[in-house]
């Protein structure tokens, strides 16, 4: 029903149109010439709105209607002006000529639009698809990433309890074997802990922060079991301004890209952590002077799994890629002209509530 009324909308103002325009003809005198050009003119407008609504076969209709409302017209007031009762004539099949080239225009147009709209929804259904392959590529490299690496470590369990079983009588060897099953457990445990944090992140809690003091907590936590070959220098510009976020959450990034920095430095060397003020929010850069990431593994570093590290699971950019990624910022990571890599992380400016600063 409603679809009914929507459709017969426009026929209602066609035919208003016209009539009033053939009404503006019969009720002028002749001697005003001009209003009648001026209404003759004005057929244009339905004949061009049916068009449009409604193609080629609506503008031709709507020309007719109009061209036999206003025929009676010419036939009695124009009758003998032959000259002018011509030119009239004429103007009627203008009104055919314009209604059939404005609706091949629209219909033209129209069929455009419907082409665009159904590759549209095609493009929209790649993807769709797309994503759901690379949701599915990335579980399988997940799985096969989590299968590697709990491989290792069972094995070396296994080797380990194998050596036990054979009831060797060596002290040393029995201390041994058992440490390495205790360092293996270990490693498994920091495995499925890191893995439980990027499969199963937690929404933050979002408070305001002072990105300062975190830092100096992160520096005050990595230093002291750095060792004395590595040197912290935190700089931050005058006046930093606070951000909405989650500090235990923020303090777990630059925590994991300090200890990535120091694991890159072997021989000691300085760590910077800078901070400073942008457009829109604030930009906080992890560098160090270590052997670096091979430009062909920049993009991966924060695929779960990737490592160029002996040790280590492989989660902990990905935890800050995500941690990041949670609160609305952007982290990225690039060589630096000497030595070493630059992580910057940028986390956006928010509207802070009324509560007190933490850290």
């Amino acid at each position: 029903m409603e679809k009914a009324a929507r459709q017969l909308r426009p026929v209602l103002w066609i035919a208003f149109l016209v009539a009033l325009t053939s009404a503006g003809h019969y009720l002028t005198p002749p001697a005003y010439r001009l209003w009648h050009s001026l209404f003759q003119r004005l057929y244009y407008l339905p004949v061009v709105y049916a068009a449009i609504s409604f193609g080629w076969r609506g503008g031709l209709v709507t020309a007719a209607f109009s061209g036999a409302c206003y025929l009676p017209h010419i036939l009695t007031t124009w009758s003998d002006q032959h000259h002018y009762a011509r030119d009239q004539y004429a103007e009627i099949f203008m009104f055919f000529a314009v209604g059939l080239v404005t609706g091949v225009l629209s219909d033209r147009e129209r069929a455009q639009r419907a082409e665009l709209k159904r590759v549209y929804e095609e493009l929209q259904s790649s993807f769709e698809q797309v994503k759901r392959a690379d949701r599915l590529s990335s579980l399988g490299q997940l799985a096969a990433g989590l299968a590697h690496e709990i491989r290792n470590p069972l094995s070396s369990i296994d080797g380990a309890a194998e050596v036990l079983q054979t009831g060797t009588d060596s002290e040393d060897v029995r201390q041994e074997t058992l440490t390495i099953i205790r360092r293996e457990c270990a490693r498994l445990f920091r495995l499925l802990t890191d893995l439980l944090d990027f499969a199963r992140p937690r929404q933050p809690e979002l408070g305001v922060v002072n990105l300062e003091n975190v830092l100096e907590k992160v520096i005050n936590l990595v230093g002291h079991s750095a060792g004395r070959e590595i040197r912290f220098v935190k700089e931050t510009s005058p006046q930093l301004p606070a951000i909405l976020g989650d500090e235990e959450q923020l303090a777990q990034v630059f925590l994991n890209l300090s200890i990535n920095a120091v694991q890159a430095m072997p021989e000691g060397g300085e760590i910077r952590l800078q901070a400073r003020r942008c457009d829109h929010g604030v930009v906080v850069e992890v560098l160090d002077q270590g052997v670096g990431v091979p430009e062909e593994h920049l993009d991966r570093i924060f695929d779960p799994f990737f490592t160029t590290k002996d040790t280590g699971t492989g989660l902990g950019l990905s935890v800050v890629h995500q941690i990041v990624t949670q609160h609305g910022g952007t982290v990225s990571a690039q060589r630096n002209p000497d030595r070493g890599m630059t992580f910057r992380v940028f986390l956006p400016s928010k509207p802070l509530p009324e509560t007190r600063e933490k850290g």
